[in-house]
């Protein structure tokens, strides 16, 4: 029997805001902490940091993080 890591079950705690990404936006575009929780349906974290990796799967980046302004900006690649 496998013991699931803590990884193992967030896997894919942002699939929801990605593919709200992938659908929903183009180009280079910013989005506010608010919005990022909106769309993600759960508050933004540390682990966040980490799972920014799944998100050219999906066709974009993130750029940068401003923890002064609230704002994460997104690239299209």
């Amino acid at each position: 029997m496998k013991v699931l890591e803590s990884e193992d079950i967030d896997m894919g705690k942002y699939d929801q805001l990605w593919q709200y990404i992938k659908d929903n936006k183009t180009g280079n575009f910013e989005l506010s902490f608010d919005e990022v929780e909106k769309a993600a349906g759960r508050p933004i974290d540390h682990s966040f940091l980490r799972y920014k990796k799944e998100l050219p799967d999906y066709g974009f980046e993130v750029k940068k993080i401003s923890l002064k302004n609230k704002t994460v900006k997104f690239h299209q690649l």
